[in-house]
């Protein structure tokens, strides 16, 4: 009779530890399948043809110094650019902060579409720190341009010879934006 109650305690106590592996495991799967959710519905307008399109449209922008820019493209004077342009920031800011609180993992970062935020970032860092100065803060976008910085090295690491294409930049801004 003990050794039928004994039988019967550690099918329960097994049954319970497995219940609770399986609990564990559902949990880890339902919480990576959010991740991978929230940075797709993130990431979704950059891969409709109009996302393309915006995105080619601000890499292709051109100007001379900060004062050219500010000229051209500031929400005073160009609000369908300052519209375009900071709601693509804006997006590779809220990933990068996802990213440093840990609900992205940069592998799935990385995976999705990375160069993208690095090109923009390059593209944009001198203005960003610009605009620093004067209107955004001086921690406006920081978790972008930490982002931007783990990709790079990433990619680095995966294919040592890829570099970034200077076709974004004029002259020295290139190294201007790597040396840092």
């Amino acid at each position: 009779m003990v050794d039928l109650q004994l039988i019967g305690v550690l099918v329960t106590a097994s049954s319970v530890t497995v219940a609770m592996i399986f609990y564990v495991i559902n949990l880890l799967e339902t919480r990576k399948n959010r991740r991978v959710i929230l940075y797709t519905t993130l990431m979704q307008p950059f891969y409709s043809k109009e996302g393309q399109k915006q995105g080619i449209d601000l890499l292709n922008m051109q100007w001379s110094d900060f004062d050219d820019f500010y000229k051209r493209y500031d929400s005073t004077t160009n609000p369908d650019n300052y519209a375009d342009r900071v709601s693509i920031w804006n997006t590779f800011e809220i990933i990068g902060s996802c990213y440093r609180s840990g609900l992205l993992d940069i592998e799935t970062v990385y995976g999705v579409a990375p160069l993208i935020m690095v090109n923009m970032w390059a593209k944009f860092k001198p203005v960003i720190e610009e605009y620093r100065k004067f209107d955004y803060g001086s921690d406006m976008f920081e978790n972008w341009e930490y982002l931007a910085g783990q990709l790079v090295k990433i990619k680095a690491r995966k294919d040592p010879k890829w570099k970034l294409s200077r076709s974004y930049f004029k002259g020295d801004e290139y190294d201007k934006v790597f040396r840092s």
